[in-house]
């Protein structure tokens, strides 16, 4: 009897699989509160920003689409009003003979001492082979225009190698910038401007309880509320009904602070991701491979509120505004590693 039920069982199993497809946009938690697109003038499908404080206003940068090229090559920068709105004319920024700004990639933004830096990676020439590098350079605004200084790329630092070099954190310690090169363990740098290089000032390793793959750079650090708070990305292949049942990378968004004074030991962890309306639901569009992704770049903050800039499907930006009280409630301890 059972030979002859095996193919009918078969045939229900196939139409109606054990286990669902995953909707990450199912649970989203109560403290992100709102999410909204931003539209940059004449870059339809600018995306993977970075926000930052600067001269009493909000500005955000932004990659964006070379015309000719169709390459993901230029950065732009646009002032916001009040409430996170583009206003005024959008600028590109111009690197012709700038020396380690091809390719760019991710510019963040910080600010040290009322002085604006821009790190970011590029593809640079290094003893002899062309490798992705960390470069930092500083933004000027002449009240009509922005511009860059010459870069410095970084190619001298501990564990230095040829890897693809991306998403260091940068913060401000005492009136000195300083990049965070990896959160798992937790090394921290200060680069040495002039020299290309940076001093490793602090090492921390600490059990990771995220299991949505490897916790990776994301924002600026910041201090609030006694510790420093950052928002990194990871990814990790899987099914989900966004991505129409198809195997692909899905990125994710979390939360970390970390201590205010050396070692900067990592101290709590979002549990899960970090989940805001059309996160992952609308337009798919097409990138350089299928990927369902949601990456962050740079925030900031007010005594309640945190707004969160992230690209989306690397052709839109967005803003997400977090209840700041709940996010940092939501974080869960992370036990230290002597």
């Amino acid at each position: 009897m059972l030979k002859y039920l095996i193919p009918f069982i078969v045939a229900i199993l196939c139409r109606w699989p054990l286990v669902a497809e995953i909707d990450l946009e199912k649970d989203q938690q109560s403290f992100a509160l709102h999410t909204k697109k931003i539209t940059i003038k004449g870059h339809p499908d600018a995306f993977n920003p970075s926000i930052i404080q600067w001269q009493g206003r909000y500005l955000l940068s932004f990659r964006a689409r070379d015309p000719l090229t169709n390459l993901t090559t230029l950065v732009g920068f646009t002032w916001l009003d009040d409430e996170l709105n583009p206003v005024g004319e959008p600028h590109l920024v111009n690197t012709q003979g700038k020396k380690y700004t091809d390719f760019i990639q991710d510019p963040r933004l910080i600010v040290v001492d009322d002085r604006l830096y821009m790190p970011y990676s590029a593809q640079c020439l290094y003893e002899g082979k062309l490798e992705r590098r960390m470069c930092l350079a500083e933004v000027f605004y002449n009240g009509k225009y922005f511009s860059i200084s010459q870069p410095e790329p970084i190619f001298h630092f501990e564990g230095n190698g040829n890897k693809f070099e991306k998403n260091w954190v940068p913060f401000v310690y005492n009136g000195y910038l300083l990049l965070s090169y990896s959160i798992f363990p937790h090394k921290v740098f200060l680069p040495l401007l002039g020299e290309q290089k940076c001093l490793t000032v602090d090492y921390s390793e600490a059990e990771c309880p995220w299991e949505w793959g490897e916790v990776r750079g994301g924002t600026q650090a910041f201090l609030i509320d006694g510790y420093y708070l950052s928002f990194f990305h990871t990814s990790m292949v899987m099914k989900t009904v966004h991505s129409k049942g198809k195997a692909m990378p899905h990125y994710f968004m979390g939360a970390y602070i970390f201590e205010k004074k050396p070692p900067f030991y990592v101290k709590k962890i979002s549990p899960k991701p970090i989940v805001g309306k059309n996160f992952y639901n609308g337009p798919s569009h097409q990138t350089w491979k299928p990927l369902r992704v949601v990456f962050p770049g740079g925030y900031v903050f007010d005594e309640k509120y945190i707004w969160i800039a992230y690209g989306r499907q690397d052709h839109e930006i967005w803003i997400i505004k977090l209840d700041k009280k709940g996010l940092l409630e939501s974080l869960v301890p992370v036990k230290q590693i002597p």
